[in-house]
């Protein structure tokens, strides 16, 4: 499996970002082919002091081509593109190889 991670600096305006997210982003998400299963979370929080994001995204996918070929396509272009409408504070993109616990 073959993870994408969004980490969300804390935007100019919480609210915004929150409605713009459920609202508008998700859908785009929900109809992105590619991905196996994702998951987001406004509850971030640091085992100790002051969480660094605002907000998580994640994504698995099947594998790093898998994920590549979904970035690539017209719809995940229109999810990149997006982002510029919610995150004021920026985003951290990054993405792994997730072993399965047996390897």
């Amino acid at each position: 499996m073959h993870k994408l991670l969004v980490l969300y600096s804390t935007p100019a305006d919480p609210d915004h970002f929150r409605d713009y997210y459920v609202n508008k982003h998700l859908p785009l998400i929900a109809n992105w082919p590619g991905p196996l299963a994702w998951r987001y979370s406004f509850d971030v929080a640091a085992t100790t002091g002051e969480a660094p994001y605002f907000a998580v995204f994640e994504a698995d996918f099947a594998d790093a081509a898998a994920m590549a070929a979904a970035r690539a396509s017209a719809h995940g272009q229109q999810v990149t593109a997006d982002v510029v409408n919610y995150a004021s504070g920026g985003a951290v993109v990054i993405h792994y190889p997730v072993p399965d616990g047996t390897d």
